[in-house]
């Protein structure tokens, strides 16, 4: 069966691994136990022998209507058939055990006959299990992993092609539920569960949970689901949160430019920190913070961009070549080289973060400050040196400004700090020279005064979306003419169609008003482990193949527009009294989410679909420290 778009699909989880469910009733991604372990069910990545688990209807194909319960991740989808109407209630309970997938079929109305197909493939679609009866189970093993499949009240089903086929019928008022644990091959038979106690506590725990929101502005409805989405892409026992729940779901259809997002960035933690908190959620933001402290502990020389679900340094990269890619884009990429990246803007992040959690009073952790002083006697060495910027770029190294700024966000926090309160130890006035040295020489040669606009580095005339960040980190205030000239050039330069989306910069010598299509800058993650001056990240030469020179990141093709650029164009557009272009375009990016709320990375705006890895944390970041920004207490960070 081919792919469905990636909106097309609904996302559920327990906290500590998701599933993405299509309208066609089929789970086709699902990594057990954790985010990041091999994926059980690849078929997004490939095709159905890759493993999926598709229920519906019989000879039905999409179905009629789905929707979360209100302000839950229970998913209800709906068909309308010939003989009946049917629903599927699909949930992951909140786990203090091995984890669960549930499938609850309901009959409406009428007798349906339906259809389950369950095709389990580990490690990413590449290990055909054995599979066995045993107490009342279906079971598949292979290595490490099984999997266990019982179905209340039981129903027949017959085993062929390594493929579990059940089929039964329900009438209105009938209901069957499917219950699939993954469990360490080695442990015996996993405790059963209470899928009927488990369903009502998974509504009341998650809709307790919206309820603690504390917007109550405009579009509330959109807040709380991406605060949703946020809080199920949280590793709930470290408190890390993951980019994404994806792999290489691809920026370009049939393009190379497909990452693995199964990991946590630094650079999304103050603005993730701020909009948790300016929405109420002191315990989550306290998790992320304490998350943030831990992974960023050791030699500030040694933080890295990001880290794994418990703070991992080792994200090895490699390519799986037994599956064709999303719709042919490949290659398909386990791991992220990015992680070897110098990008000097995440020490700033993480100095932002730690002085946004001691000014919205979370309990002040003791190696903060210490943190917090090593970081900032690093970047008063290194702050002056080139790096790869916040977008990972695959081009020779640069003295990137939005790094600049996040150096000079850093200095001017900690100054704040020790103004503050004068008994913390630092050298205040060494510090008020660095945040001056470094505003200074950003001021000169980050700005263009023929332009009127600062630019993406220094020495050159392409710009950057992330330029759209300086009013909010306080570098300028929002109503100097800089400021206004550089929102206007970036939305001039890197808008598409009539400036709602956003390129996140433009190609080296590309044409500002060429089709976006055209030569557009990339997340340079590494394809082969390159880094910007060339080389490889051990050492060895990079092998570009058939690397197309002429873009900044030295990849072939484009992407789409990246969707968290548009909300930082409305923040920026509302911080200069732009009130009403700004809540315009924030409606006409509530447009883009699917139909159950949910936000990927980037849009293609001439086909109207969204593209890369799904569901976003960063755009949901974005949805919601924007209407907090426009309709609530401030702007989230």
């Amino acid at each position: 069966m081919p792919r469905r778009p990636i909106e097309d699909y609904a996302l559920i989880g327990d906290h500590q691994t998701a599933a993405l469910v299509s309208r066609t009733g089929s789970v086709d991604w699902l990594c057990l136990p954790r985010f990041d372990s091999g994926a059980c069910f690849a078929a997004l990545l490939g095709d159905d022998e890759h493993g999926h688990w598709r229920m519906a209807p019989k000879d039905a194909d999409v179905c009629t209507r789905r929707a979360y319960r209100p302000d839950t991740l229970v998913l209800d989808t709906e068909w309308d058939t010939p003989d009946g109407s049917v629903r599927i209630t699909d949930f992951m309970p909140q786990r203090d055990r091995a984890p669960d997938l549930v499938r609850v079929v309901e009959g409406l109305t009428g007798e349906v006959t339906v259809r389950s197909t369950l095709r389990l493939r580990f490690d990413y679609g590449s290990v055909v299990p054995w599979m066995r009866r045993a107490d009342g189970h279906h079971v598949a093993v292979a290595g490490p992993d099984s999997v266990w499949l019982r179905a209340e009240p039981e129903v027949r089903a017959e085993g062929r092609d390594f493929t579990t086929y059940s089929e039964f019928t329900v009438a209105a008022g009938e209901s069957v539920t499917f219950v699939l644990t993954w469990h360490p091959s080695h442990e015996a038979c996993p405790k059963l569960l209470d899928t009927a106690q488990a369903l009502r506590d998974s509504v009341e725990d998650w809709q307790a949970w919206a309820a603690q929101c504390r917007y109550d502005g405009p579009h509330r409805d959109a807040v709380v689901r991406s605060l949703i989405t946020l809080k199920a892409l949280t590793y709930a026992p470290t408190g890390g949160i993951v980019a994404a729940p994806t792999t290489s779901l691809p920026e370009e259809i049939g393009g190379v430019r497909n990452w693995d997002y199964r990991y946590c960035w630094l650079r999304d933690s103050t603005l993730t920190l701020g909009a948790l908190l300016a929405a109420g959620y002191l315990d989550e933001a306290e998790a992320w913070r304490d998350w943030l402290l831990r992974a960023a502990a050791g030699n500030p020389a040694d933080l890295q961009i990001m880290y794994g679900l418990a703070g991992e340094r080792r994200l090895p990269e490699y390519e799986v070549d037994w599956l064709p890619g999303y719709e042919g884009s490949t290659p398909v990429r386990i791991g992220n080289r990015a992680v070897r990246q110098r990008q000097l803007d995440v020490y700033g992040e993480v100095v932002d973060s730690l002085a946004l959690a001691r000014r919205s009073g979370l309990v002040t952790r003791p190696d903060g400050w210490k943190l917090q002083l090593a970081l900032m006697e690093f970047l008063r060495r290194n702050w002056h040196k080139k790096d790869e910027g916040l977008w990972e770029v695959r081009g020779p190294q640069r003295h990137f400004v939005h790094s600049k700024v996040m150096a000079w966000v850093a200095a001017d926090r900690t100054v704040r700090a020790l103004e503050e309160d004068p008994g913390l130890p630092g050298d205040v006035d060494s510090l008020r020279r660095l945040r001056d040295e470094i505003h200074a020489e950003v001021c000169e040669r980050g700005y263009d005064a023929e332009r009127n606009t600062f630019t993406q580095s220094y020495d050159s005339p392409e710009l950057d979306a992330a330029l759209l960040l300086i009013p909010r980190t306080g570098f300028l205030p929002a109503d100097d003419p800089r400021v206004v000239g550089t929102i206007d050039a970036v939305r001039a330069e890197l808008g598409t169609g009539d400036g709602v989306f956003l390129r996140r910069y433009s190609a080296d010598g590309a044409d500002p008003g060429a089709d976006p299509a055209d030569g557009i800058a990339v997340d340079g993650a590494a394809v082969d482990g390159g880094t910007a001056d060339g080389a490889a990240a051990d050492g060895g030469p990079v092998d570009r193949g058939d690397v197309d020179s002429s873009n900044v990141d030295g990849l072939p093709g484009g992407e789409g527009a990246f969707v968290v650029c548009s909300f930082w164009l409305a923040d920026a557009l509302h911080m200069t009294g732009r009130g009403e272009e700004a809540r315009a375009l924030f409606e006409r990016l509530l447009a883009l989410r699917n139909d159950v709320g949910l936000l990927s990375e980037e849009y293609d705006p001439a086909a109207a679909r969204q593209l890369g890895n799904f569901p976003q944390a960063f755009s949901h970041v974005g949805l919601a420290g924007t209407a907090l920004a426009l309709y609530g207490t401030g702007a989230a960070g």
